[in-house]
């Protein structure tokens, strides 16, 4: 597969890396930045909420027009307002720019992908390489995220260990960054390879989306159930829960959620071959379902050590679904409508995650309550893996057919 990717699908894992880097060290620490700026863990899950809710209106936007004003185009804008937000987030603290910033920009509170950046890539990396090798580059694709994450998460943890406000601009620098290389990509990945731009310009029904509408809002409803139960368990309240349970201090956070991503990334790799043996589908499905139980069991644990060995356990299996979904996505629609259906799909999880953090915050504030963010993230997602199956089964994509 290395010897398949060509410079563009380089350094769109290249793009992959620094943005998750990014991610994961700003997640370990935002909530504990954003309560030590004076705001309430009320006020944070609204922040948190707004910052998930512009993120999707921002990819909604920028996804289903990619393909007719240009994807390295819009690319570098995602990357630019990633850049502002982080810089808004640095220099104050007054609660109305948080808010503003936190919806008109790109910030991951979970230190997971938000804003227009997957959908736009995944699409580009379909066109750049064959369709036998597509799950297994998304896998790669996922893993290079997964360690980016990591290593920001224990970046991140070390240098808040000083001060979190370092954190912010690192964020911000590495925003501007991105939409340098951006700029770099070559024009092999616009969708003019797979289409005219007359067939690109007349699909404005249904979000950019034509012929597989169906197939796309069915699939985008069933993945926001499933974000709106990971939105109870999002990185940085998962982080800020390990403090207040067993008072962990930002370090160790980092280097046990460094732990987690690095098995998620590695449990992503795995997927490609799961996938070859049984299916896109089975393969998303029976893999996500323990890693669901394991997660409601998190909270049980009467010790650090037995919570952070659950919680690891659980990101070994929990990611295998990522690349699948990705790849089942792109294998189930025509080549010119893929920014389209990744930007559908991947703002309805985005909106899905949106709702949560707001609950969160009310839970995490009430002592009675702060471990039931786990039980309802484990039990909507076993609803989401019991619907997927049911749904999709028999809707196999070609190289499977």
């Amino acid at each position: 597969m290395p010897g398949e990717l060509t410079r563009d699908g380089r350094l769109l894992f290249l793009t992959r890396f620094i943005r998750l880097f990014a991610y994961g060290a700003l997640s370990v620490i935002l909530v504990l930045y954003l309560i030590s700026l004076g705001l309430t863990e009320s006020q944070t899950g609204m922040v948190l909420t707004l910052t998930l809710v512009g993120d999707a209106t921002v990819s909604l936007v920028l996804t289903t027009q990619a393909d007719r004003i240009g994807r390295r185009r819009t690319l570098i804008l995602g990357a630019l307002l990633m850049a502002a937000a982080g810089v808004v987030f640095a220099l104050t603290r007054n609660l109305l720019m948080l808010t503003i910033a936190a919806t008109v920009g790109v910030i991951s509170p979970s230190g997971n992908e938000v804003g227009p950046f997957l959908s736009i890539e995944q699409a580009a990396l379909s066109q750049v390489v064959p369709d036998r090798s597509r799950t297994a580059t998304f896998a790669r694709y996922a893993l290079a995220g997964s360690i980016a994450t990591a290593a920001g998460s224990l970046c991140g943890g070390a240098i808040a260990g000083v001060a979190y406000r370092p954190v912010v601009f690192l964020y911000a620098a590495l925003g501007i960054a991105l939409a340098i290389i951006f700029s770099r990509l070559t024009p092999a990945v616009e969708v003019s390879g797979q289409g005219t731009s007359s067939e690109v310009a007349t699909m404005k029904d249904l979000f950019g989306i034509q012929h597989s509408s169906r197939i796309v809002f069915k699939l985008a409803s069933l993945f926001a159930l499933d974000a709106f139960a990971g939105g109870f368990v999002v990185q940085s309240f998962a982080a800020y829960w390990f403090h207040l349970r067993f008072g962990v201090e930002p370090a160790v956070l980092g280097a046990i959620f460094f732990g987690a991503n690095l098995f998620a990334g590695i449990s992503a790799l795995l997927a490609a071959r799961l996938a070859r043996r049984f299916g896109l589908v089975n393969t998303m499905v029976f893999t996500h379902l323990p890693s669901n139980i394991l997660l409601i069991l998190v909270p049980l644990m009467p010790t650090l050590w037995l919570a952070s060995l659950v919680l690891l356990l659980r990101f070994s299996i929990s990611q295998m679904d990522v690349p699948t979904r990705q790849s089942y996505t792109m294998a189930v629609v025509r080549p010119e409508e893929r920014s389209a259906a990744a930007g559908v799909t991947g703002v309805a999880r985005t909106i899905g995650a949106a709702v949560a953090p707001v609950f969160v915050g009310l839970m995490v504030a009430t002592p009675a309550l702060m471990n039931l963010p786990f039980f309802l993230a484990g039990g909507l997602k076993i609803a989401y893996d019991l619907s997927l199956y049911k749904g999709f089964i028999s809707h196999r994509p070609p190289e499977e057919a």
